[in-house]
């Protein structure tokens, strides 16, 4: 018996209809397992958490703290000290840079309990508007940054290198890693190419850091 062309078929489906099947099926085979299924109250106290002191821009914290949680996000979601900046947060960028004891570091790649008891310096730290560290005040008259995104974590790593310097830490550029470290612009470049400034301002951070340093830079 040959079905009549007029009758329409129960199995028909427009054009439209296919292509809002295809997107409804599409959507739920990339709905990841966890999203698609509610957290029980069992799975929200598994988080686990550490009692962390920490001694910030002079001021001492306690904080109980999910043991994932960041230094970069403690120090911003916890003690709103916002002048640190979340760029990549995969330690590539640098803008998150601190001091810790001493000696800087992504604040992003480490986590807040491993720095129990530590001495944590931000750029509030270093200076505020009315009182400026010398670093600062060089950033703003050398037009160290444009944005200004990048601009705290630059200048706590320029701190920081100028005391490496002092201290004698080496340098992959040095021809000798015994001797004393010599401050140069090549040398001040590679301590510093950890820090990325996308506006491009590394000639006014150079001239900046210089000027701390009490040197007019290398001579062309």
């Amino acid at each position: 018996m040959t079905p009549n062309p007029e009758t329409p078929s129960p199995w028909a489906m427009s054009r439209r209809g296919v292509m809002a099947s295809s997107a409804a099926t599409a959507a739920v085979a990339s709905t990841p397992i966890a999203a698609a299924a509610p957290r029980t109250d069992a799975a929200k106290g598994s988080v686990p958490t550490a009692s962390t002191k920490l001694t910030v821009n002079g001021k001492q914290h306690s904080l109980t703290l999910d043991t994932r949680t960041t230094l970069l996000d403690t120090l911003r979601e916890h003690l709103h000290l916002t002048g640190t900046k979340k760029g990549c947060d995969h330690g590539q960028c640098g803008a998150c840079t601190v001091i810790v004891n001493g000696e800087r570091i992504n604040s992003c790649l480490s986590l807040a309990v491993q720095h129990d008891g530590d001495e944590v310096t931000t750029i509030e730290g270093l200076g505020m508007p009315d009182h400026l560290h010398p670093m600062q005040a060089a950033f703003v008259k050398h037009d160290g940054f444009q944005c200004g995104y990048c601009t705290p974590g630059q200048i706590c790593s320029a701190v920081s290198v100028l005391e490496e310097i002092k201290r004698g830490i080496p340098s992959h550029v040095q021809g000798d890693v015994a001797a004393q470290p010599a401050i140069s612009d090549t040398e001040i470049r590679e301590r510093m190419s950890g820090n990325i400034c996308r506006c491009g301002a590394y000639a006014n951070i150079l001239e900046a850091i210089n000027e701390v340093a009490g040197r007019s830079g290398d001579k062309a």
